[in-house]
């Protein structure tokens, strides 16, 4: 399958040129690049920070002189550069860089065109813009942690506690479980659901780098780990108390964790009614390794099976 070609459009007037490494190295996620042009009016003073990145890029820069003091006609020129970039129908996608709200209805005029539009703005990205976009990415999330850190406190404010992307969570796989008796599903199914329901949402706003590692910081979701996938589902509430217990008994035990039998043993006295089976495995080995936060490792000089956190 041949990637999505993608134009890729960056106002100037709302974002640095420190971003553009960052940004053309996030867009590989979904596809090739085919045309790269910036907006701006490249007679002013400030703009010349952006030439030695405009070379070094291959970017396309596009003059628009200010007619007007006080009125943005690059925005508008962006705009109409863009419907034409669509009605040539040669790209399956737009990325539109930019923190401001005018380029709302361009986002949406786009999808309904049935292309992708992945925005990626500053910490001061309105609302509206955001959610018009099928995806949206922070700018602090993607240049190095400097600026993530610069940003950190404005991107939380704005970001959806994790509660409520844990209940969403829930409600995907209840809805699954309705249509068609699944209680499990895959991880990359529910992380697509969650960006379509909330286009901002990232892992590396709550400081993980993985959407697994995410989903492990739930306390009722968990990973079942196959030879192929990663599997979720919802924790039986009995369950979460066992998750738990079991955290702390390998947490207790330090860094070089414990052999499998001694955690068998120390959760049997802690909960004398723990079965497996319960839980749908037939033996404790198979439970233990399809816990995401838990990782078994064969010990060869004493020939048994430790347990670790991850």
């Amino acid at each position: 399958m041949e990637d999505k070609r993608f134009a890729l459009l960056i106002d100037s007037d709302n974002i640095s040129a420190k971003y553009v490494k960052n940004i053309l190295d996030e867009l590989t996620k979904y596809g090739v690049v085919t045309n790269k042009r910036i907006y701006g009016d490249w007679t002013k003073t400030e703009t010349s920070s952006w030439k030695d990145v405009l070379l070094k890029y291959a970017i396309q820069p596009m003059q628009q002189f200010a007619y007007t003091k006080g009125k943005n006609a690059t925005d508008s020129f962006m705009i109409i550069d863009a419907m034409d970039i669509l009605y040539s129908n040669t790209v399956e996608g737009f990325c539109l860089v930019t923190s401001d709200s005018d380029f709302t209805r361009l986002a949406a005029r786009l999808r309904e065109a049935g292309k992708m539009v992945v925005g990626m703005g500053e910490s001061k990205t309105p609302e509206a813009f955001i959610s018009a976009c099928d995806k949206f990415t922070y700018l602090g999330n993607i240049s190095g942690e400097e600026e993530s850190e610069e940003n950190d406190k404005k991107v939380k404010k704005k970001v959806r506690k994790m509660k409520e992307i844990e209940k969403a969570i829930l409600s995907i796989l209840d809805e699954k479980e309705s249509a068609d008796g699944k209680t499990k599903i895959d991880m990359g199914e529910v992380g697509s659901r969650l960006v379509k329901m909330y286009p901002d949402f990232d892992v590396r706003n709550y400081g993980y780098t993985k959407f697994s590692t995410f989903c492990e910081g739930l306390k009722s979701i968990k990973l079942y780990k196959t030879d192929k996938s990663i599997l979720i589902s919802a924790v039986d509430k009995d369950e979460v108390d066992i998750l738990e217990l079991l955290r702390t008994i390998v947490q207790q035990a330090g860094p070089n964790g414990m052999d499998l039998g001694s955690l068998g043993q120390k959760l049997k006295e802690a909960e004398p009614n723990f079965n497996v089976k319960k839980y749908g495995f037939s033996q404790f080995k198979k439970y233990i390794k399809s816990i995401g936060f838990l990782e078994v490792t064969v010990d060869k000089e004493k020939n048994t099976n430790m347990v670790i956190l991850k």
